[in-house]
């Protein structure tokens, strides 16, 4: 798909970083990064990890076409982060909404991974049926919000106080971006 760090012209190198839908290889590494998140920091309401076994499933529902979509970044054989388009509601009124998230690996933060991700996806999504995506983002998360507003993204309101991880109500900010004009 997409190699963020090469010219034109030249070869791959080591730390270059590869666009491309996921496959079953890349959940070792998404598995990684989702259970150094849920660790971590509150990005993820998961508060167990999870296995790459249970990952599958959640794998199974993407697709190389139509609006459901999971891309990875690899740097050479190793997943460095993910971005997805998912149903956001079961409900057919809902056919033509998703719900996009992503989530990177430390060592990829603020180098334009997430950045280069979602310009990906959104590329895929263009000739999809899709009229718009919403992200709900878990506060605070500064990093998060700001991507989302470069690439679009529309605050459209807060539920306060709505979910509990390890003991702690936490809040979320919701953010839709129009992909039709």
């Amino acid at each position: 798909m997409a190699d963020m760090n090469q010219w034109p012209g030249e070869s791959p190198g080591p730390d270059s970083v590869e666009i491309a839908p996921g496959t079953q290889g890349d959940l070792p590494g998404i598995t990684e990064i989702l259970n150094y998140t849920i660790k971590h920091s509150n990005a993820t309401l998961t508060s167990q990890p999870v296995t790459v076994a249970e990952r599958r499933d959640w794998f199974g529902r993407f697709s190389g076409s139509g609006p459901y979509r999971l891309l990875v970044a690899r740097r050479g054989n190793r997943a460095v982060g993910y971005a997805a388009s998912q149903p956001y509601r079961d409900h057919e009124a809902f056919r033509e909404t998703v719900e996009v998230s992503i989530a990177l690996a430390v060592s990829s933060r603020g180098q334009g991974v997430g950045t280069a991700l979602y310009l990906a996806l959104f590329e895929c999504l263009a000739g999809e049926p899709v009229q718009v995506a919403l992200a709900g983002i878990i506060m605070p998360n500064d990093a998060s919000v700001a991507l989302h507003r470069k690439l679009g993204f529309a605050e459209v309101g807060t539920f306060h106080e709505y979910a509990m991880k390890n003991g702690h109500y936490l809040s979320s900010l919701w953010m839709e971006r129009r992909c039709r004009p």
